[in-house]
């Protein structure tokens, strides 16, 4: 069995069918489906181009992947989806709207949490509690703040989520209980050592010593990451001898997953000296570990 720990519907041109269409293409038997939610104030202007028209707001702002498009994609196929939802933290009371949808609509992941406030905002704490009480990984979508330009100086950058890697720190602090999954590349990135000085938003020269992410994973047994999407593949392709390594060192909390049409990631992973038993937890054990089917 091979479990994809991340997808959307409705994204890049793909209804449920269309997911399902990749999956049966790929060998992929079951997909988590995460909603990718944008209020009004974190618009993102490229977000009419890829995703459901359906969400787009009379503001001129919109909505992203919504719990409906969720709940609906995962009701046409209930047993290839795995359903997941994540609030806005600034929004409501967002540890009851979490449990509400556990309830309702029968949420299993809280995720994708990709929200332009920091990690370790009280709010957000609590929502990540309240995932762990009722057994829910998160799965958190990171991108920095700031970037190095080519002097060295740190630019403000006007989409960001989560804050910087010391916000993520703090949260798994506050949140022993419940499994953090990192993902994107505000989190991928602090694989390599310069992390905080290379300008380019997605690194893709060689990893140097001093990476935070080892220190994190060593010092917090909550902290999982799944590989999806650019953000993951180019962390791995930096150095393909250091992949095989981190993936060894880390192979129990590691999940594949798209975040996107294509796959390219299970074709490099391919071509890695991993072991049979590595590959099954990278594809399946771990991911059915934390939602059993």
């Amino acid at each position: 069995m091979i479990i994809d720990s991340h997808n959307h519907p409705f994204y890049h041109g793909l209804n449920a069918a269309g997911v399902i269409a990749e999956m049966n293409t790929f060998g992929i038997d079951v997909s988590w489906l995460l909603t990718w939610t944008l209020p009004p104030a974190q618009h993102v202007p490229t977000s009419h181009r890829v995703f459901n028209p359906s969400n787009a707001r009379p503001d001129g702002t919109h909505a992203g992947v919504v719990l409906d498009d969720i709940s609906r994609s995962r009701d046409q196929y209930p047993d290839r989806f795995v359903a997941g939802y994540c609030p806005c933290p600034t929004e409501g009371d967002p540890a009851a709207l979490l449990e509400a949808a556990v309830k309702t609509h029968g949420i299993r992941v809280c995720g994708e949490w990709s929200y332009r406030t920091v990690l370790d905002d009280p709010r957000t704490i609590e929502t990540f509690q309240a995932a762990g009480e009722m057994g829910l990984p998160v799965v958190l979508h990171i991108d920095t703040p700031y970037l190095s330009d080519e002097t060295g100086k740190r630019v403000y950058q006007d989409i960001w989520y989560g804050g910087e890697i010391d916000c993520l720190e703090r949260a798994l602090e506050r949140c022993p209980d419940t499994v953090i999954i990192g993902h994107a590349p505000g989190f991928w990135r602090h694989i390599s050592g310069d992390a905080d000085t290379d300008p380019k938003t997605y690194p893709d020269g060689p990893i140097l010593p001093g990476g935070k992410l080892f220190g994190l994973f060593d010092r917090f047994p909550n902290l999982w990451a799944d590989l999806s999407a650019g953000s993951g593949l180019t962390a791995m392709r930096r150095d393909s001898e250091h992949a095989v390594q981190f993936i060894d060192r880390y192979q129990d909390r590691l999940l594949y997953g798209r975040d996107a049409p294509g796959n390219d990631l299970m074709n490099y992973l391919n071509t890695l000296d991993l072991s049979e038993l590595i590959r099954e937890k990278l594809f399946n054990k771990n991911a059915s570990k934390l939602v059993p089917l």
